[in-house]
Protein backbone atom coordinates (compact mmCIF):
# COMPACT_ATOMS: atom_id res chain seq x y z
CA UNK A 1 0.00 0.00 0.00
CA UNK A 2 1.19 3.36 -1.17
CA UNK A 3 2.58 5.00 2.20
CA UNK A 4 3.69 8.86 2.55
CA UNK A 5 7.58 8.74 2.44
CA UNK A 6 9.22 9.76 6.00
CA UNK A 7 12.11 11.71 4.06
CA UNK A 8 13.40 11.49 0.93
CA UNK A 9 15.45 8.77 0.22
CA UNK A 10 18.72 9.33 -1.55
CA UNK A 11 20.89 7.09 -3.18
CA UNK A 12 24.64 6.96 -2.81
CA UNK A 13 26.81 8.42 -4.21
CA UNK A 14 24.83 11.46 -2.99
CA UNK A 15 24.16 14.23 -5.68
CA UNK A 16 25.67 17.84 -4.55
CA UNK A 17 23.32 20.79 -3.95
CA UNK A 18 22.11 22.72 -6.22
CA UNK A 19 18.72 23.56 -8.41
CA UNK A 20 17.89 21.50 -11.33
CA UNK A 21 18.88 22.83 -15.03
CA UNK A 22 21.26 25.53 -13.60
CA UNK A 23 24.66 24.87 -16.01
CA UNK A 24 27.34 23.01 -14.17
CA UNK A 25 25.66 22.01 -11.23
CA UNK A 26 24.70 18.32 -10.61
CA UNK A 27 20.75 17.23 -10.72
CA UNK A 28 19.81 16.35 -6.94
CA UNK A 29 18.99 12.23 -6.69
CA UNK A 30 16.01 11.05 -7.98
CA UNK A 31 13.11 10.78 -5.35
CA UNK A 32 12.57 6.92 -6.69
CA UNK A 33 13.82 4.46 -9.20
CA UNK A 34 10.34 4.50 -10.67
CA UNK A 35 10.10 7.98 -11.52
CA UNK A 36 13.79 7.65 -13.79
CA UNK A 37 13.08 9.75 -16.72
CA UNK A 38 13.80 9.39 -20.48
CA UNK A 39 16.54 12.28 -20.17
CA UNK A 40 18.69 10.01 -17.66
CA UNK A 41 21.79 7.97 -19.27
CA UNK A 42 21.03 4.43 -19.66
CA UNK A 43 22.92 1.95 -18.16
CA UNK A 44 25.38 0.14 -20.32
CA UNK A 45 24.25 -3.35 -21.31
CA UNK A 46 26.18 -6.38 -20.26
CA UNK A 47 25.41 -9.61 -21.45
CA UNK A 48 23.78 -12.04 -18.96
CA UNK A 49 25.15 -14.67 -20.17
CA UNK A 50 28.97 -13.23 -19.17
CA UNK A 51 28.20 -13.19 -15.84
CA UNK A 52 24.89 -14.98 -15.24
CA UNK A 53 23.30 -11.44 -13.57
CA UNK A 54 20.33 -9.38 -14.76
CA UNK A 55 17.94 -7.07 -12.76
CA UNK A 56 15.30 -9.70 -11.51
CA UNK A 57 17.86 -12.22 -10.87
CA UNK A 58 19.97 -9.72 -8.10
CA UNK A 59 16.47 -8.83 -6.85
CA UNK A 60 15.54 -12.38 -6.26
CA UNK A 61 18.81 -12.96 -4.41
CA UNK A 62 18.31 -9.11 -2.41
CA UNK A 63 15.07 -10.69 -0.99
CA UNK A 64 16.20 -13.83 0.08
CA UNK A 65 19.43 -12.27 1.63
CA UNK A 66 17.15 -9.50 3.23
CA UNK A 67 14.82 -12.20 4.40
CA UNK A 68 17.64 -14.07 5.76
CA UNK A 69 20.14 -11.78 7.80
CA UNK A 70 17.69 -8.07 7.81
CA UNK A 71 17.73 -4.81 6.35
CA UNK A 72 20.75 -4.08 9.09
CA UNK A 73 23.30 -6.01 7.65
CA UNK A 74 22.14 -5.69 4.21
CA UNK A 75 25.22 -4.15 1.63
CA UNK A 76 25.78 -4.51 -1.72
CA UNK A 77 28.75 -5.94 -0.84
CA UNK A 78 27.28 -8.79 1.09
CA UNK A 79 25.43 -9.53 -1.60
CA UNK A 80 27.75 -9.70 -4.22
CA UNK A 81 29.69 -12.46 -1.81
CA UNK A 82 26.30 -13.89 -1.84
CA UNK A 83 25.99 -14.07 -5.29
CA UNK A 84 29.53 -14.99 -5.90
CA UNK A 85 30.39 -11.48 -8.10
CA UNK A 86 31.76 -8.35 -7.76
CA UNK A 87 30.05 -5.39 -5.48
CA UNK A 88 31.43 -3.22 -9.41
CA UNK A 89 29.29 -5.73 -11.29
CA UNK A 90 26.13 -5.43 -8.96
CA UNK A 91 26.03 -1.48 -10.48
CA UNK A 92 26.01 -2.26 -14.38
CA UNK A 93 22.14 -3.15 -13.51
CA UNK A 94 21.55 -0.75 -10.51
CA UNK A 95 22.43 2.66 -9.49
CA UNK A 96 22.62 2.86 -5.94
CA UNK A 97 21.78 0.52 -3.17
CA UNK A 98 17.68 2.87 -2.67
CA UNK A 99 17.21 1.32 -6.10
CA UNK A 100 18.42 -2.03 -5.52
CA UNK A 101 16.03 -2.23 -2.03
CA UNK A 102 13.15 -0.29 -3.80
CA UNK A 103 13.26 -3.40 -6.21
CA UNK A 104 13.04 -5.75 -3.30
CA UNK A 105 9.98 -4.10 -1.77
CA UNK A 106 8.19 -4.02 -4.66
CA UNK A 107 9.16 -7.68 -5.83
CA UNK A 108 7.70 -8.75 -2.45
CA UNK A 109 4.26 -6.66 -3.17
CA UNK A 110 4.01 -9.21 -6.11
CA UNK A 111 3.31 -11.87 -4.00
CA UNK A 112 0.12 -9.85 -3.33
CA UNK A 113 -1.20 -9.68 -6.72
CA UNK A 114 -4.20 -12.75 -5.92
CA UNK A 115 -4.66 -11.29 -2.50
CA UNK A 116 -8.72 -10.71 -2.13
CA UNK A 117 -9.70 -12.39 -5.17
CA UNK A 118 -11.48 -15.12 -3.09
CA UNK A 119 -13.64 -12.24 -2.03
CA UNK A 120 -15.82 -12.16 -4.08
CA UNK A 121 -16.68 -9.29 -6.74
CA UNK A 122 -20.15 -8.67 -4.68
CA UNK A 123 -18.35 -8.86 -1.35
CA UNK A 124 -16.35 -5.69 -0.38
CA UNK A 125 -16.27 -6.97 3.34
CA UNK A 126 -14.87 -10.45 2.44
CA UNK A 127 -12.47 -8.94 -0.28
CA UNK A 128 -11.34 -5.85 2.52
CA UNK A 129 -10.41 -8.68 5.13
CA UNK A 130 -8.90 -10.88 2.71
CA UNK A 131 -6.68 -7.99 0.96
CA UNK A 132 -5.95 -6.70 4.75
CA UNK A 133 -4.63 -10.31 5.47
CA UNK A 134 -2.23 -10.79 2.77
CA UNK A 135 -0.49 -7.48 3.33
CA UNK A 136 -0.53 -8.43 7.37
CA UNK A 137 0.98 -11.61 6.20
CA UNK A 138 3.67 -10.03 3.75
CA UNK A 139 5.11 -7.86 6.23
CA UNK A 140 5.43 -10.58 8.62
CA UNK A 141 6.97 -12.64 5.74
CA UNK A 142 9.66 -9.79 4.64
CA UNK A 143 9.85 -7.91 8.27
CA UNK A 144 12.67 -5.60 6.71
CA UNK A 145 9.82 -4.27 3.67
CA UNK A 146 7.72 -2.21 7.16
CA UNK A 147 10.76 0.24 7.57
CA UNK A 148 11.10 0.37 3.63
CA UNK A 149 7.60 1.00 2.76
CA UNK A 150 7.98 3.89 5.76
CA UNK A 151 11.13 4.99 3.85
CA UNK A 152 10.38 4.88 -0.01
CA UNK A 153 7.83 6.39 -2.01
CA UNK A 154 6.61 2.68 -1.96
CA UNK A 155 5.07 3.43 -5.71
CA UNK A 156 5.92 0.49 -7.76
CA UNK A 157 3.77 -1.40 -10.26
CA UNK A 158 2.65 -4.19 -8.03
CA UNK A 159 2.61 -1.99 -4.85
CA UNK A 160 0.51 0.45 -6.83
CA UNK A 161 -1.49 -2.49 -7.97
CA UNK A 162 -2.55 -3.47 -4.41
CA UNK A 163 -3.52 -0.19 -3.65
CA UNK A 164 -5.92 0.34 -6.08
CA UNK A 165 -7.36 -2.81 -5.67
CA UNK A 166 -7.91 -1.70 -2.21
CA UNK A 167 -9.35 1.61 -3.48
CA UNK A 168 -11.30 -0.14 -6.19
CA UNK A 169 -13.06 -2.95 -2.56
CA UNK A 170 -13.48 1.20 -0.77
CA UNK A 171 -15.73 2.47 -3.64
CA UNK A 172 -17.73 0.02 -3.51
CA UNK A 173 -18.63 0.64 0.38
CA UNK A 174 -21.03 3.27 -0.60
CA UNK A 175 -18.61 5.74 1.32
CA UNK A 176 -18.52 9.41 -0.68
CA UNK A 177 -15.73 9.55 -2.73
CA UNK A 178 -14.67 12.41 -0.06
CA UNK A 179 -14.41 9.97 2.63
CA UNK A 180 -12.64 6.78 0.68
CA UNK A 181 -9.28 8.09 1.12
CA UNK A 182 -9.54 8.44 4.44
CA UNK A 183 -11.23 4.65 5.11
CA UNK A 184 -8.10 3.64 3.10
CA UNK A 185 -5.67 5.20 5.67
CA UNK A 186 -7.61 3.93 8.14
CA UNK A 187 -7.10 0.08 7.24
CA UNK A 188 -3.55 0.75 5.30
CA UNK A 189 -2.13 2.11 8.77
CA UNK A 190 -3.63 -0.44 10.85
CA UNK A 191 -2.09 -3.14 9.01
CA UNK A 192 0.49 -2.19 8.39
CA UNK A 193 1.36 -1.10 12.41
CA UNK A 194 -0.12 -4.45 12.82
CA UNK A 195 1.85 -6.74 10.90
CA UNK A 196 4.85 -4.37 11.49
CA UNK A 197 3.97 -5.35 15.14
CA UNK A 198 3.69 -9.51 14.90
CA UNK A 199 6.52 -9.50 12.48
CA UNK A 200 9.03 -7.83 14.96
CA UNK A 201 7.70 -10.14 17.92
CA UNK A 202 8.34 -13.22 15.15
CA UNK A 203 11.42 -11.99 14.57
CA UNK A 204 12.45 -11.50 18.41
CA UNK A 205 11.35 -15.04 19.49
CA UNK A 206 13.56 -16.48 16.68
CA UNK A 207 16.28 -14.62 18.41
CA UNK A 208 16.17 -15.45 21.26
CA UNK A 209 15.39 -19.28 20.61
CA UNK A 210 12.20 -19.63 21.48
CA UNK A 211 8.86 -20.30 20.52
CA UNK A 212 6.49 -17.23 20.18
CA UNK A 213 4.69 -18.79 23.48
CA UNK A 214 7.47 -19.39 25.52
CA UNK A 215 8.91 -16.25 24.66
CA UNK A 216 5.36 -14.81 25.62
CA UNK A 217 5.28 -16.70 29.02
CA UNK A 218 9.19 -15.22 29.45
CA UNK A 219 8.09 -11.59 29.08
CA UNK A 220 4.93 -11.91 30.84
CA UNK A 221 6.92 -13.78 33.93
CA UNK A 222 9.82 -10.89 33.94
CA UNK A 223 7.00 -8.11 34.05
CA UNK A 224 5.18 -9.86 37.01
CA UNK A 225 8.67 -9.27 39.01
CA UNK A 226 8.61 -6.10 37.86
CA UNK A 227 6.88 -3.46 40.86
CA UNK A 228 5.89 -0.61 38.95
CA UNK A 229 4.60 -3.24 35.74
CA UNK A 230 2.69 -6.25 37.47
CA UNK A 231 -0.62 -4.31 38.14
CA UNK A 232 -1.15 -3.56 34.53
CA UNK A 233 -0.79 -7.13 33.75
CA UNK A 234 -2.69 -10.15 33.83
CA UNK A 235 -1.36 -13.87 34.76
CA UNK A 236 -0.31 -15.22 31.03
CA UNK A 237 -3.20 -18.02 31.27
CA UNK A 238 -5.84 -15.31 32.32
CA UNK A 239 -4.78 -13.03 29.41
CA UNK A 240 -4.79 -15.36 26.68
CA UNK A 241 -8.02 -17.14 27.56
CA UNK A 242 -9.57 -13.59 27.95
CA UNK A 243 -8.59 -12.44 24.37
CA UNK A 244 -9.79 -15.78 22.77
CA UNK A 245 -6.92 -18.48 22.55
CA UNK A 246 -4.74 -20.44 23.60
CA UNK A 247 -1.73 -19.22 22.17
CA UNK A 248 -0.29 -16.24 21.29
CA UNK A 249 -0.92 -16.86 17.85
CA UNK A 250 -4.62 -17.70 18.00
CA UNK A 251 -4.52 -14.43 19.89
CA UNK A 252 -3.13 -12.97 17.76
CA UNK A 253 -5.71 -13.54 14.95
CA UNK A 254 -8.57 -13.01 16.92
CA UNK A 255 -7.66 -9.40 17.62
CA UNK A 256 -6.89 -8.71 14.19
CA UNK A 257 -10.20 -10.19 13.20
CA UNK A 258 -11.96 -7.76 15.84
CA UNK A 259 -10.00 -4.88 14.50
CA UNK A 260 -11.14 -5.57 10.80
CA UNK A 261 -14.74 -5.94 12.20
CA UNK A 262 -14.66 -2.54 14.23
CA UNK A 263 -13.41 -1.21 10.73
CA UNK A 264 -15.74 -2.64 8.46
CA UNK A 265 -18.72 -1.48 11.09
CA UNK A 266 -17.27 1.82 11.09
CA UNK A 267 -17.79 2.27 6.88
CA UNK A 268 -20.95 0.38 7.39
CA UNK A 269 -22.37 3.20 10.00
CA UNK A 270 -20.48 6.26 8.45
CA UNK A 271 -22.70 5.10 4.82
CA UNK A 272 -25.82 4.38 7.14
CA UNK A 273 -25.01 7.98 8.35
CA UNK A 274 -24.86 9.36 4.98
CA UNK A 275 -27.77 7.65 3.11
Amino acid sequence: MSREPGRPATGEPAAGAGEPGEPGEPLPPRPSIWLATAEEPAKPARSAARNGLDRERITEASVRLLDAEGLAKFSMRRLAGEMGVTAMSLYWYVDTKDDLLELALDAAFAELAGAGTEGGADDWRAELRALSAGYRALLVRHPWASALAGTYLNIGPHSMAFARRLRQVLARTGLGPERQQGAMEAVSQFVYGFGTAEGHYVERSREAGMTQDAYFRHAMGSIRRHPGLEGDFTEPGRLRAERGGHTVEEMRERDFATALDLLVAGIEAMVAREE
